[in-house]
């Protein structure tokens, strides 16, 4: 059975969103409000802003129950960006919840649009990232404690311990964008030729074509 949040906790998200707030990614704004047209055609770096606008637009709902953590990686993260709260277009900030089932990993990631920073709700979590000179800075954080991804860098989180964990992450972009290394190696569309990834991982073709296959998206 999934654990209930500790919702004195999300004081939490008060401290990511205001930390995350000092540096924003996205372009600075010009108007008030520009609730995003998610279905308009027009296409530019973001989205066009809609004329029919309401409070519900600046409203999410999704973090108030625990994510499914039932899957290959048991892990599930729920955004909370422009996609999911239109009225975050132009405002340069987004959050997300991540639940950890015990041995759950956010598998090795990159967000190339915002700095992360994550709060821990519950539960232990070994993280870390690595510089581009492969200098790996990892450490256990706990409950209460917080952590810092910084942009573009891969990144992952592990619950290494016994019960779920939760964090609340918080990142100076409406949209940061999510792309996990391995599936974007070994899952891409058009796939990547396997001479590559067998020159670059110094492995068979055989084994490329295996990760291949349990990388590959479900049909």
């Amino acid at each position: 059975m999934a654990p209930n949040y500790d919702y004195g906790m999300m004081i939490g998200m008060l401290i990511v969103i205001f930390l995350a707030s000092f540096v924003t990614a996205d372009p600075e704004l010009l108007q008030d409000v520009c609730v995003a047209d998610l279905a308009s055609d027009v296409k530019l770096n973001g989205f066009s802003c809609k004329t029919n606008i309401s409070a519900d637009d600046f409203f999410f709902a999704g973090l108030t129950k625990p994510g499914l953590t039932n899957n290959t990686f048991g892990a599930t993260v729920t955004p909370a960006s422009v996609q999911q709260i239109t009225g975050l277009n132009t405002l340069g900030v987004s959050m997300a919840c991540i639940d950890y089932a015990p041995g759950g990993l956010n598998p090795p990631h990159t967000h190339p649009r915002a700095t992360e920073i994550v709060f821990v709700l519950e539960g232990e979590l070994d993280v870390g990232f690595i510089t581009t000179e492969n200098k790996l800075f990892s450490k256990t954080i706990k409950t209460g404690e917080i952590f810092t991804f910084p942009r573009g860098l891969i990144h992952f989180q592990i619950n290494n311990g016994k019960v779920p964990a939760a964090v609340i992450a918080g990142f100076n972009s409406q949209f940061p964008g999510t792309q996990r290394v391995a599936n974007a190696l070994f899952a891409s569309s058009p796939t990547v030729e396997d001479v590559v990834l067998t020159k670059a991982f110094q492995v068979g073709t055989k084994l490329v074509e295996k990760v291949k296959s349990r990388l590959a998206p479900k049909k």
